[in-house]
């Protein structure tokens, strides 16, 4: 479901490049990650703004992946593209295409839903055939429609059922069985007997039983694959992150380079709005420095000379010359992505209740069917009665509807929590929800929105705010934002024009002045306009020899407190993690009723701290939105991002929240506990079906399409039994 438009001058330009028949010489294809885009019309916003640009030849917005693709020629680069579309108010991130080139699409599942369909369509014909045969067709009309089954049957079997021979195949040679080793046993013997039916003129043949397995086995294949999205590694992802050139600063010229050719000793430049490309200390310039993808803290921080900046921070306000002391591979962002791949492993090792229990089932189905043919052998001496009777007792035993239990569950309780705006994105994260007993939360933009807000406009002069809305129009800091939104929500008079405010300019890393009637006035920090700080977050003006502090307060997300209390509710631990300041941490937790808090805390030691939960006999599940949380997302036993989170974190987590409320979490957890009792029902019916079933075969009253329609029965009992969650 992809979501792209263009603008009619980008779809003019491709047009004429298609009727010339080849592009421009020059051209480069530039991928941008475009984070916050949620609609149609950030789409068009986005690709006006990008058509608009000189050097762009085209672009398109892909809504589903969250990221742009422009066409532009050489004489413009991917940073200045990002910068001038994050100026728009469209936050942008170059992304490395080389990186992600092996990850895209998903040919798993359309290969799995092509099989089906050809199942499907040659059963049905197969079927209409043997209603032919079951009339009393007799002696050469029986032969001919056995033989036509036949021509249908063998090459669909050998199409269809590929998926399960290769995974058979492949547990054979590791000298293990799966649940696949019946399955295609079942299968291979029932087509073999039909042919041998067939060449012996007899009476019965199973084309249609065989048809039916496969096309009902790979229903339940397709079901598991269509509740897995994640079609790309969030190692990956992370890595495409990272700056893939800098600018090198080399004697009187820079030059930019690709990361690889930097070395520990190099300087390099980073220009306002850049994302830093290495790990290095700042030499020169002063600026301002958004960690919040990194570290969590919800404001930017002041950066000037022997300051510490890591690769993925964004420098905001001033450009600066960073000594590069670790690039590429060594960074702190490249660590990161090593992180999460080691986490991801880790979890990957959970085992789902259906492969436990195909553990014990698969060698009891062939001991059964094998002791069925020795003992029908000895009885009746009949070695084709014997066999007869061997693949009835596979086909009955078949772990069909063991196959569908858990995909059949986990679609249904997908369906329901999708509707409440929640996206399962893996086959066992139900399983894993059912289980946690301690809930850890990250800070900002996940408990909150991430953007501050004017804690009490009313209560300042509205000169003065008014004067400070004048002066934050010459910033794109963050507190001169919301500054100038809540000034314009919450006071009608007029901000100074431009005849009152003259030379406005911004000071990197310390904030705005400007003259106004004759003195300066500044806006910014509180040793730079020589303020007292005030507790909390603030931003300070200075006017006439006097300060006015300006406080600024984090907004809660919509349902979090009402998620906190309903998962303490259920008997849950609940846990703040944050990177932020011990006072803005401290200020959330008591206003959403956390009791357990940290802060200053940096994504390794995240991870760390889930790890020791787990450690320690702990089920995790770990909600969180930034770059930060997701070596922590990783190591989590179970997962949450929202859906406005960056598309790594999105990726490693097990469930996305579509909508903006955390409301829904304490509502997933319950029918991840239903959705579990569900499967272990269906668990129930399976194994009931077969202590009625399999006596029936063993003693020789069901043939094998007997078995082939019995076993239908218990797989279409089992969907039942999980549509019930919906």
């Amino acid at each position: 479901m992809t979501a792209a438009s263009a603008c009619p001058a980008c779809t003019a330009a491709s047009a004429a490049e298609d009727v010339a028949g080849s592009t421009a010489k020059g051209d480069t294809q530039i991928l941008l990650s475009l984070p916050e885009i949620h609609c149609a019309g950030c789409i068009a916003g986005v690709e006006r703004a990008l058509c608009a640009m000189p050097g762009v030849r085209s672009a398109r917005v892909n809504l589903t992946l969250k990221r742009a693709t422009v066409e532009a020629s050489d004489s413009i680069d991917a940073p200045s593209i990002a910068r001038a579309l994050t100026a728009k108010g469209y936050t942008a991130h170059e992304l490395d295409g080389a990186t992600l080139a092996s990850t895209q699409g998903d040919t798993r599942s359309r290969d799995l839903l092509m099989r089906l369909g050809v199942a499907g369509f040659a059963m049905m014909n197969v079927m209409l055939l043997s209603v032919a045969v079951w009339s009393g067709a007799a002696d050469a009309t029986r032969d001919l429609f056995h033989w036509i089954s036949a021509a249908i049957a063998l090459p669909t079997i050998a199409f269809s059922a590929q998926p399960f021979f290769r995974n058979a195949w492949d547990a054979l040679k590791a000298a293990r069985l799966n649940m696949d080793v019946p399955i295609s046993l079942a299968i291979l013997l029932a087509a073999a007997m039909s042919v041998y039916e067939t060449m012996q003129s007899g009476e019965h043949a199973y084309f249609d039983a065989a048809l039916s397995l496969t096309f009902f086995l790979l229903a339940g294949r397709y079901l598991d694959h269509r509740t897995r999205s994640v079609a790309r590694s969030a190692a990956q992802e992370l890595a495409a992150l990272e700056v893939p050139r800098a600018l090198r600063i080399d004697g009187a010229a820079d030059a930019m380079v690709p990361i690889a050719d930097l070395a520990p000793g190099d300087l390099v430049r980073v220009l306002p709005g850049a994302r830093v490309p290495v790990d290095g200390l700042i030499e020169i310039g002063n600026s301002e420095i958004d960690r919040s993808l990194l570290t969590g803290e919800s404001l930017p921080v002041f950066a000037g000379p022997g300051t510490t900046v890591s690769a993925g921070e964004v420098n905001l306000t001033g450009a600066v010359s960073v000594r590069v002391t670790a690039a590429g591979e060594d960074s702190t962002l490249h660590r990161l992505a090593d992180l999460v791949a080691l986490a991801e492993t880790a979890r990957n090792r959970y085992t789902s209740l259906a492969d436990r229990a195909a553990r014990i089932y698969a060698p009891a189905v062939h001991l059964l069917a094998l002791g069925a043919f020795i003992a029908w052998v000895w009885i009746s001496g009949d070695v084709r009665l014997s066999l007869n009777i061997a693949v009835a007792v596979l086909i009955i035993t078949c772990p069909c509807a063991l196959g569908l239990a858990v995909p059949a569950v986990t679609t249904a309780a997908s369906g329901r929590l999708f509707r409440q705006g929640m996206l399962i994105k893996n086959t066992t994260a139900l399983e894993r929800l059912a289980e946690v007993d301690t809930v850890v939360f990250d800070k900002t933009g996940t408990l909150t929105e991430g953007r501050p807000q004017l804690a009490d406009p009313t209560s300042h002069d509205p000169a003065d705010l008014a004067l400070a809305r004048a002066l934050a129009r010459g910033s794109s800091h963050p507190l001169a934002t919301a500054l100038s939104d809540a000034g314009s929500d919450a006071n009608s008079m007029e901000v100074p024009g431009d005849s009152d405010i003259e030379s406005l300019r911004e000071i990197p890393g310390h904030g705005v002045e400007a003259e106004w009637r004759g003195q300066t006035v500044r806006l910014g920090r509180a040793a730079w306009v020589g303020a007292d700080p005030v507790p909390g977050t603030a931003t300070y003006l200075q006017t006439g020899g006097r300060t006015v502090a300006f406080r600024f307060s984090d907004a809660l997300r919509d349902g979090a407190a009402d998620a906190v209390t309903a998962l303490k509710a259920q008997g849950k631990t609940v846990i703040l993690l944050s990177g932020d300041h011990p006072a803005a941490v401290a200020d959330i937790a008591a206003r959403t009723g956390i009791d357990a808090f940290e802060s200053g805390v940096l994504p390794d030691e995240k991870a760390l701290y889930i790890k020791r939960l787990r450690e320690s006999g702990h089920k995790v599940l770990m909600v969180g939105d930034g770059l930060n949380d997701t070596a922590a997302l990783a190591a989590a036993h179970a997962s949450i991002s929202p859906a406005s989170a960056l598309e790594a974190t999105r990726v490693v987590s097990d469930i996305v929240l579509l909508g903006g409320s955390l409301a829904p979490l304490a509502d997933a957890v319950a029918t991840s506990k239903s959705a579990t009792r569900r499967i272990v029902e269906n668990f129930a019916i399976a194994a009931g079906y077969n202590a009625i079933a399999i006596p029936i075969a063993l003693i020789g009253l069901a043939t094998p399409l007997a078995a082939a329609l019995a076993m239908s029965f218990s797989s279409i009992s089992v969907t039942l039994n999980a549509l019930r969650l919906r």
